[in-house]
């Protein structure tokens, strides 16, 4: 079989393996998809005179972002300015009792073309209908981690079950050459009942997948946990046995030092999702604790509805600000950290740090450059005045992002989707919007009696 070789030539190279390693410039040669040398031009050049070669002068080659908290959608835009109770009763939840097979996999294809356009290369999706999720996914390219929205207490029968879970793990375990997998799903602790959160670690252990949920998003969760269960939230996630190392829990917002402690000891991982976080007002995370602790924090955009896109370089410029204005410290939120949370880190989450996640030999070739050479990343300097990394994460934006490839495939080149009709792609999402939009006005609002996570 003849070897595919390419080589990412000439470019500000970031590998992102837990250093602040570069390569100014430097190279990166892939072999049958998969990272076969990171080093300077001069060496890389004499390693793979019959490669492919793209030029990546002026930019950034970098690992591929890893969206480790996303919820495929078509509300962008439809609920703004609403507090988080008004927004789920009048928005959300009536969406989701109108939701079919066929508007939930165009919304997945709509929200998985953006993504790689953006630079993101693994999304972990927590989404209704997932058949069709796992379908856009292997259509679209990037790699995808899929969890079903699981409810069970009584009002919430129009979420996924854990038989729902069950026969989505059955037929799309691992999918698309192992890229699409399939991971066991809760959506809150209001919505399932003790017994779901045991059955749901069964079910984990099962399949031996992970488990993803919401928690502590807001304060009155953290009250009503203390009313209910006389425990907050990540406390009672322990009493109920989900966490541990192969499990993600998405905001954390509200964590005091013994549930942060919890997480660390369990070795369960946390999805922050910033600008969701301050859109809602749900309030800043204690990320810079969590991550003394050793606990994995990569970053999440949530969903299309409340962020409203999905750029996690975007992403990354607010985790950063986010830090450093609710600490009232400056010094918190440096580029380099921030980036290796949107790589290396979130990789680690969702237990894809030892295929990807970073530019390193042996790895899957998850590969994003960056073009550096606009306006708005002027001045791009370098030696001992080097600010490639401050540009990504404070200037560059998802209309920057050039080449993406994932498992060493080029998916898009000079910012244009190869793998699918970006175009047909979001026709169709309109099209399914106006019909999800149809089937919503035609239901009443479900009733509840207080604040729910999205």
């Amino acid at each position: 079989m003849t070897r595919t070789r390419t080589l990412i030539r000439n470019g500000i190279v970031i590998p992102c393996e837990g250093r602040k390693t570069v390569y100014d410039p430097g190279s990166v040669l892939v072999e049958d998809g998969r990272i076969a040398a990171v080093g300077t031009v001069a060496e890389l050049d004499a390693a793979a005179a019959d490669a492919q070669v793209v030029d990546a002068t002026g930019h950034a080659v970098i690992p591929g972002l890893h969206n480790t908290h996303l919820h495929s959608g078509l509300l962008r835009g439809t609920a703004e300015s609403k507090s988080l109770w008004d927004w789920l009763r009048d928005y959300v939840d009536p969406a989701h009792k109108a939701l079919t097979p066929e508007i939930a996999e165009a919304a997945s294809l709509l929200c998985y073309t953006e993504s790689l356009r953006a630079g993101t290369t693994s999304v972990m999706d927590m989404w209704r209908h997932m058949e069709g999720s796992a379908h856009a996914a292997e259509r679209v390219g990037i790699r995808a981690t899929l969890v079903p929205y699981v409810a069970d207490l009584p009002g919430y029968d129009y979420f996924e079950t854990l038989e729902t879970n069950r026969r989505l793990l059955e037929h799309y375990r691992t999918y698309a050459n192992d890229r699409v997998r399939s991971w066991v799903g809760l959506e809150h602790l209001f919505y399932c009942s003790p017994e779901a959160f045991k059955a749901a670690a069964a079910l984990a252990d099962e399949f031996d997948t992970g488990l993803h949920t919401h928690s502590s998003e807001t304060i009155w969760e953290v009250e009503e946990s203390l009313r209910q269960f006389g425990r907050r939230p990540i406390e009672e996630f322990y009493n109920r046995g989900i966490l541990g190392p192969r499990t993600v829990v998405a905001h954390c917002v509200w964590l005091d030092d013994r549930e942060i402690e919890l997480l660390a000891r369990t070795g369960t991982s946390v999805a922050h999702c910033p600008c969701s976080n301050m859109k809602l007002s749900s309030g800043p995370a204690r990320v810079i604790d969590m991550r003394r602790k050793g606990i994995a924090v990569g970053l999440g955009s949530d969903g299309e509805k409340e962020n409203n896109n999905l750029d996690l370089l975007e992403e990354m410029k607010f985790a950063s600000l986010l830090q450093k204005v609710s600490t009232l410290d400056p010094t918190t939120g440096d580029p380099w950290d921030i980036l290796t949370m949107a790589t290396l880190e979130g990789a680690r989450a969702l237990g894809l740090d030892g295929e990807t996640g970073s530019l390193e030999p042996g790895k899957k070739a998850d590969i994003v450059t960056v073009d550096l050479r606009k306006l708005h990343t002027t001045p791009l300097l370098h030696g001992e005045d080097f600010n490639a990394v401050a540009h990504l994460v404070f200037s560059a934006g998802s209309a920057d992002v050039d080449h993406v490839w994932v498992d060493g495939r080029q998916l898009v080149a000079g910012g244009r989707v190869l793998s699918v009709d970006a175009e047909q792609v979001r026709l169709r999402a309109q099209s399914a919007a106006e019909e999800l939009f149809r089937r919503r006005a035609a239901l009443t609002p479900a009733s509840a009696s207080g604040p729910q996570s999205g």
